[in-house]
């Protein structure tokens, strides 16, 4: 049995106080046996204050960007020094090795280990003039198991869960900074769109791939963005075991991988019933989803 945990939490500039939050949530996780705990995207420096093409989303520029982190750097030794023996997944700004370019980044660690980092592919609403964008997928062999990586807006790319669930992940940690709709904003942010799509996507993935899905979330605001929370663990049959809702938390639950992949994929197994002789023109359609379609299906 793992026990797993996601944080729903704010992070913003300022770097002591994101150590602070990280070490309130590791003591907590500690005290509650968790082997594997998933905080939010950016949750070092913190995200951008807008998205669009305005604000801190300039490109090139530095005003109010998230501190441009190495993996090698003080800060996920940090980091490191304060999980010990626990193993968690995080989110940060990376810089390349050429001292200019940035990436939305994530990685999985702990005191003594990175065993693998993500550079987020799918960029949405302008991110892309503050950040250059991944090209890969990986998947992670860890203490408690193999884990994939992605951040955020890459939820809403069956693609992108799919590339992982071949590669053998059982755990896939999505860590977000998902804000809540910037127009017609419900009242109660758990009835608002942006949330139903975060929470559906969430229990999609895990139930399309039959994996283990480990949502993290930011809570409260940042500059115009105010965050769902709904941080969460689902289950390989899309059930959600934990969920902090709105709140700022923990979700924690216990997960026995083995024995739920042979129940879940012991009937419906959803990797071995592809068809992938069918798909060829998935990666050769164009963005209006038309392109040679048209000739195929008429052939």
């Amino acid at each position: 049995m793992t026990r797993v945990a996601a944080v729903a939490a704010n992070f913003s500039r300022d770097l002591e106080q994101n150590y602070a939050t990280i070490e309130h949530f590791v003591a907590e996780a500690r005290r509650a046996g968790v082997d594997f705990l998933v905080f939010p995207e950016a949750a070092i420096g913190g995200y951008l204050s807008s998205l669009g093409n305005h604000g801190d989303t300039i490109k090139n520029t530095t005003r109010s960007l998230p501190p441009a982190i190495t993996l090698a750097g003080p800060e996920i030794q940090r980091v490191q020094a304060i999980v010990g023996d626990m193993v968690i997944a995080i989110g940060f700004c990376e810089l390349a090795d050429d001292g200019e370019t940035r990436y939305n980044a994530a990685a999985v660690l702990d005191g003594t280990h990175i065993y693998g980092s993500y550079r987020k592919v799918h960029q949405p609403l302008g991110e892309n003039m503050s950040y250059s964008s991944g090209n890969r997928y990986g998947v992670f062999d860890t203490p408690v198991g193999r884990v994939g990586l992605q951040i955020c807006y890459d939820k809403a790319f069956p693609e992108a869960a799919r590339l992982m669930a071949l590669d053998g992940a059982e755990i896939i940690a999505s860590l977000s900074a998902w804000p809540a709709a910037r127009t017609a904003t419900a009242e109660n942010l758990q009835e608002d769109r942006w949330t139903y799509r975060f929470n559906l996507f969430d229990a999609a993935r895990a139930l399309d791939n039959q994996v283990f899905w480990i949502a993290s979330n930011q809570s409260g605001t940042f500059g115009s963005l105010r965050y769902v929370a709904n941080a969460k663990i689902v289950d390989p049959g899309g059930n959600v075991l934990a969920t902090t809702l709105l709140s700022e938390g923990m979700a924690v639950a216990d997960i026995n991988i083995a024995e739920t992949f042979t129940t879940m994929r012991g009937g419906m197994f959803h990797l071995r019933d592809r068809r992938p002789d069918v798909y060829g023109p998935l990666t050769e359609l164009d963005a209006t989803g038309t392109t040679g379609w048209r000739d195929l299906a008429h052939a």
